[in-house]
């Protein structure tokens, strides 16, 4: 458990947001997520640790900002090397008296309600989950992209999504099977060219050998980006 963590609340009696709704359940009018969710900062993630600040998921913004609002999650900010905890008023407060000063980091990400605006965070905390998840990353598509880094493991070209596909290194024909050491990005192009063959016998190599992430790809993706750095205080970078 994280050692010297301030909890920081509200100091506000009766400044709960709550512009037109409550909380059982109905979205209330100015939340933050109103009209928000195709957003570029709606699609921004955020680190979920359990409460006992374990790394356990990886959120979207809306689901982040329910869990504050419903008072089960609280916010973990790195301040000057240390761990204040807030919950959603004092998160809020937290982000007018930054707007107020100017006070905004380049790594920074805001949203804007009918009636207020504050920050994203970056971790929160879940207060009633205890769960320890497992030491495995499921095998899908978007996965496999993620840890290609959508790159054609054939011709070394990057591609958008779309323009990609999953391609067995060696063919269902031959017996092989749905599995990470089996299955490779491929742009359509050397999909096509490679067909029922294995890569050697259509005269083409593998960028690297597939093997199984040791964690999540897309968490492996967000580590190297500086908007992401504090989650390297609860989550290991090499493994």
């Amino acid at each position: 458990m994280i050692s010297g963590v301030r909890r920081n609340k509200s100091r506000k009696k009766g400044s709960r947001c709550t512009p037109a709704g409550n909380r059982n359940g109905h979205t209330p009018q100015g939340h933050v997520t109103q009209g928000r969710r195709r957003s570029p900062v709606m699609q921004l993630n955020v680190l979920a640790l359990n409460r006992n600040y374990v790394a356990v998921h990886v959120l979207t913004v809306p689901r982040a900002f329910s869990l504050l609002w419903k008072g089960t999650a609280e916010v973990v900010n790195v301040e000057q090397d240390q761990y204040l905890s807030y919950d959603f008023d004092g998160w809020r407060e937290n982000s007018e008296l930054k707007a107020e000063l100017e006070d905004r980091d380049d790594t920074d990400d805001w949203i804007r309600s009918v009636q207020f605006e504050i920050q994203v965070p970056k971790i929160i905390r879940l207060l009633l989950y205890d769960r320890v998840p497992r030491n495995s990353v499921k095998f899908n598509r978007r996965n496999v992209f993620l840890r290609d880094e959508h790159c054609c493991q054939y011709c070394r070209k990057r591609f958008p999504r779309q323009q990609l596909s999953l391609d067995h290194v060696m063919p269902r024909s031959r017996g092989g099977g749905d599995s990470w050491e089996n299955i490779v990005c491929a742009c359509l192009s050397c999909n096509v060219r490679k067909g029922g063959r294995t890569p050697q016998e259509a005269g083409m190599t593998l960028k690297k050998p597939p093997v199984k992430p040791k964690r999540s790809p897309l968490i492996s993706r967000q580590m190297t980006q500086p908007k992401y750095e504090s989650w390297g205080k609860f989550i290991r970078i090499h493994e």
